[in-house]
């Protein structure tokens, strides 16, 4: 269509792939956490364990006892850290490629999204390729925004484009004999097919008083003065995860030290929680406010 003399874009059609462009890297990394850095229930540790140990005694279970032959398909393996946000589920990816003493390739969705429709499924073929090249565990972090459901009523080229990326994927799960590690705020966005081809979903949740109680014993360093009462914090505070944790500790610390106080205070630290709290309320506020303004009848990522 022509405006004013001048041809304007035709905004149907997706935008097209450039002559050149930057092929994307997929880089793995030494993991940064072990086993004994992540403070969990006795019971997702247990979990995590068994699934490490897959592989060293894959020998035993498929050869040995004979499920090469009634398992055919079983030798990959995918994995599902799923809870609320701050609970260790990327630690626990780090973790479980440390116990294998193999490098780990993080895959976050701006790593391989594109504006250019069929670009995001090779970027997802060739994250794939680097994790088998250097022999490292894939782990896909906010998975949901990869493995979400997939969209019923198509009216564009995204919504074909959003379809064609989950169809390779699905594609390559079948087929990829290794570790794969998601892990995800929102299974609940989690697309069906994706829920059956992942073998093991771990479920991580809020630090009872019992791990509060370690955390706040990790997190406050032996040199740092204060009158902290960490009982009386694990008691008060339960919906608190290890990340906010941290963070309190170190917000408390940096407001002592710009006061010039001797230590740091309980005052302090009980502060840095509430608006931790405070800020966490917003954010859902927000969300439930974006999902009740959701009427297109689509699946809308949140």
């Amino acid at each position: 269509m022509r405006i004013g003399g001048e041809i304007s874009p035709d905004k149907s059609k997706p935008p097209q792939m450039p002559a050149t462009t930057n092929e994307s890297v997929f880089v793995s990394e030494k993991p940064k956490y072990t086993l004994d850095d992540i403070i969990l229930p006795n019971r997702v540790r247990e979990d995590i364990l068994d699934i490490a140990n897959y592989v060293r005694n894959s020998k035993r279970v498929f050869e040995d006892w004979g499920l090469a032959y009634t398992h055919r398909y079983s030798k990959k393996m995918g994995i599902n850290l799923y809870g609320p946000s701050g609970t260790g589920k990327t630690m626990a990816a780090h973790a479980i490629a440390n116990y294998l003493k193999r490098d780990i390739l993080i895959v976050n969705y701006a790593d391989i999204e594109s504006k250019y429709v069929g670009e995001t499924p090779k970027n997802i073929r060739k994250a794939f390729e680097a994790a088998k090249e250097t022999n490292s565990i894939i782990f896909f972090d906010e998975a949901d925004s990869i493995l979400s459901r997939r969209v019923t009523n198509m009216s564009n080229a995204t919504d074909v484009s959003v379809n064609q990326t989950r169809s390779v994927m699905l594609m390559i799960m079948n087929d990829y004999q290794d570790f794969i590690i998601f892990a995800t705020n929102f299974i609940e966005n989690f697309d069906p097919a994706f829920m059956r081809r992942i073998a093991v979903h771990i479920q991580f949740e809020l630090p009872d008083y019992e791990c509060r109680v370690k955390l706040w014993k990790r997190y406050i360093s032996n040199k740092m003065p204060n009158d902290i009462d960490i009982a009386e914090l694990s008691k008060k505070y339960e919906g608190i995860s290890g990340s906010d944790i941290s963070n309190a500790v170190l917000m408390a610390a940096f407001k002592a030290a710009r006061h010039e106080d001797e230590d740091v205070k309980q005052s302090y630290v009980e502060e840095a929680i509430h608006n931790i709290l405070n800020s966490k309320h917003a954010n859902e506020s927000l969300k439930r406010f974006s999902r009740e303004r959701n009427f297109s009848g689509k699946y809308v990522q949140q």
